[in-house]
């Protein structure tokens, strides 16, 4: 029989503890077999600007050229609205700048390269086909203006999820990026509104997306949500405790509904050193009371004495989370090109087949990185759709 502390010790040890050497030929064949889905690209903040995605820029983290390097079956590129757009309303405006440049500057752009999908069936034929599936997530709730007319707008557009809140706290749900500022009217989770959009996301057949929501708001959603819903781009708060990463009772939450925590490479998402250093440092860059010049220095120090994370912490997300949740409850959001700082080794979207290596050393199977690189979330998106053929079919 176990002593109790020699069960406590293996409840407390890591779920794949062990390190295995790897051939770069079982790499390959793994990395080849998956259908690598990325739930959340920022990339389109510079496309909509006017950045070619099919050239190559040291200023963004992705291209065309490194994303088949990379070895990417389908991207969700993000809709991203920031909160700016809401004073003098317009954030639909800005939406569907965001929309179009996905359509017309990445899609249309290069139909050789990207196809437009809008369901799990798209998203496997289009991979198929050998080119890459792109979908689109509206970052921000503040972008339908609240009204549901807006919403389905949206979905006729392509749009396949939606993220409830960005940093702001809008007129229906709570954010986690103001969730302890007082100054802020909050809701304590969905209005009875919010609760209507997420109704109404259900009956579309669009995901509901709980990163950016403050605790509140996701737990409205897993009560509200006949649908399971997604993380698209979070990572495990144990690990780095802030708001934005999901608690363990979240993660266990989440995949008792059948959703996915869709981890994020941001690096104060990722250690609790990087988030303490990036408090630190953020709060004097953003005083309006100190020079360029100081801020430029400032910024220089941050930069060299920044404990920046590595793919090692990226793995340590995903065991966590499937820990908690169990291996159907993972995938992937990598956030790039909406971060400033991403991990040593998994920095750019030519970067995957190094985290590929990287599970399997850490003993996965072929099996598990196929369901965390895409099968859990083809499975989600398939659970959605589902539920929307139902809900139309007795409205």
């Amino acid at each position: 029989m176990f002593s109790r502390l020699a069960l406590a010790l293996l409840l407390a040890a890591p779920l794949f503890a062990q390190t295995k050497t790897v051939s770069d030929a079982e790499v390959a064949r793994v990395h080849r077999s998956a259908l690598l889905i990325d739930t959340h690209n920022d990339v389109t903040s510079f496309t909509v600007d006017g950045f070619d995605i099919g050239s190559h820029s040291t200023k963004t983290m992705t291209d065309i050229a490194r994303m088949k390097a990379g070895g990417m079956g389908a991207q969700f590129f993000a809709v991203y609205v920031s909160k700016s757009y809401v004073k003098n309303n317009q954030s639909a405006h800005r939406a569907l700048e965001m929309i179009d440049t996905v359509r017309h500057d990445i899609i249309d752009r290069y139909p050789g390269d990207f196809a437009l999908a809008l369901t799990a069936g798209d998203i496997e034929r289009i991979h198929r086909q050998g080119k890459i599936a792109a979908l689109l997530g509206i970052e921000g709730g503040h972008a339908i203006e609240d009204s549901l007319r807006l919403l389905r707008d949206y979905y006729l557009l392509g749009v396949r999820y939606m993220t409830l809140t960005h940093t702001n706290t809008n007129n229906w749900a709570d954010s986690s990026g103001d969730d302890t500022d007082s100054s802020i009217a909050h809701h304590h989770g969905l209005t009875p509104f919010g609760r209507q959009v997420v109704h109404e996301m259900n009956r579309l057949g669009m995901m509901v997306d709980i990163s950016h929501t403050a605790d509140a708001t996701f737990w409205d959603v897993i009560k509200t949500s006949s649908a399971p819903p997604i993380a698209s781009h979070s990572s495990c708060r144990a690990l780095s405790n802030v708001p934005r990463n999901m608690t363990d009772e979240m993660i266990a939450a989440l995949a008792k509904k059948g959703g996915v925590i869709q981890i994020n490479f941001a690096c104060e998402f990722l250690t609790q050193a990087a988030a303490d250093a990036g408090v630190k440092y953020w709060d004097r860059l953003e005083d309006p009371k100190i020079s360029p010049a100081e801020r430029e220095k400032l910024y220089a120090e941050y930069q060299r004495s920044f404990p920046r994370p590595t793919l090692a912490d990226v793995v340590a997300h995903i065991d966590h989370a499937v820990k908690i949740g169990g291996i159907s409850s993972v995938g992937l959001g990598s956030d790039f090109d909406g971060i400033t700082c991403a991990p040593q080794g998994l920095d750019s979207v030519d970067k995957w087949p190094a985290l590929t290596r990287a599970l399997l050393e850490k003993g996965y199977s072929a099996d598990d990185i196929r369901k965390i690189y895409g099968l859990n979330l083809l499975r989600v998106m398939r659970a959605v759709e589902a539920e929307s053929r139902r809900l139309q079919a007795h409205p």
